[in-house]
């Protein structure tokens, strides 16, 4: 099963009290129009918890709404951590409520990406590990707001980085040719165009402004890479290994550009 076919890993801003508008801070830039402190309702959130240009974030100078993601954390905390008391309606919730949200978001991201470690059938070695993993950080999404809000995700994501770094070995050993390694390299505004890369390590890379148009991303890992304003006119990125949706949506492409079944073309493509 894909993580974006798993409904709990999937946004549902109906069942949210508009926490990435309230509980995250952004600073004035390309990203976002003005600066708003953690803790603070965005100024276009309305008091139904909607936001009031969202069918125009990006023309009104918030494309930064556009790109994140909060993998179903979002539901989660208002409707299981604090059982559906907002903060608007019990003020009393806000503080710990807000210190929540950015905790049980790294959760559920961890969630993604063992999800789709478990779909791969080239990692069969590392399923039992995956699996017990998964149940762990389920375990941890479950717990109260007392245990969450001190909860120590560093410590997770280095246990689950490792099985997904032996996930990713596994699965790029697959693809033909000598497999480029550029992890955590400065690729910023590279000319990649038609590269073959498939399998390539990318792992957090820099890839902001790069030209990827044309290239061959199959089995490429993608995890934590920047793509802002990344040109993937034309790439072809089936299979691509734990690319996510907000990095799309960060990107720049065409509706001719390939993707992954699970992933969808960006409204912003044109």
């Amino acid at each position: 099963m894909s993580p974006t076919s798993t409904p709990a890993l999937k946004a549902d801003c109906a069942n949210c009290f508009a926490l990435c508008c309230v509980a995250l801070p952004f600073a004035k830039s390309h990203d976002f129009a003005v600066n708003k402190a953690a803790g603070t309702p965005c100024k276009n959130l309305r008091q139904d918890f909607r936001c009031g240009i969202h069918t125009a974030l990006r023309d009104k100078g918030f494309p930064g709404c556009t790109v994140f993601d909060c993998f179903g954390a979002g539901q989660q905390v208002s409707q299981v951590t604090f059982g559906g008391r907002d903060w608007r309606g019990d003020p009393g919730t806000a503080r710990q409520m807000f210190e929540v949200f950015p905790v049980m978001r790294q959760l559920h991201e961890l969630l993604h990406y063992l999800t789709e470690a478990l779909a791969r059938p080239a990692a069969a070695p590392l399923h039992d590990a995956l699996r017990a993993a998964l149940a762990t950080t389920t375990e941890a999404t479950r717990a109260d707001a007392e245990t969450l809000a001190p909860f120590d995700v560093g410590a997770l994501r280095q246990e689950i980085n490792t099985l997904l770094l032996e996930t990713s070995e596994l699965v790029r050993a697959h693809a033909p040719g000598r497999k480029k390694n550029h992890r955590g390299a400065d690729l910023m505004g590279a000319r990649l165009s038609g590269s073959d890369l498939r399998g390539a390590n990318l792992r957090g890379a820099y890839l902001i402004a790069a030209d990827l148009s044309r290239a061959d991303l199959r089995t490429a890992d993608l995890i934590g890479a920047d793509l802002r304003d990344t040109n993937l006119r034309g790439a072809d990125l089936r299979d691509a290994l734990f690319l996510t949706q907000p990095q799309l949506n960060a990107a720049q492409g065409t509706p001719q550009t390939k993707l992954p079944p699970s992933l969808t073309h960006p409204t912003h493509w044109l």
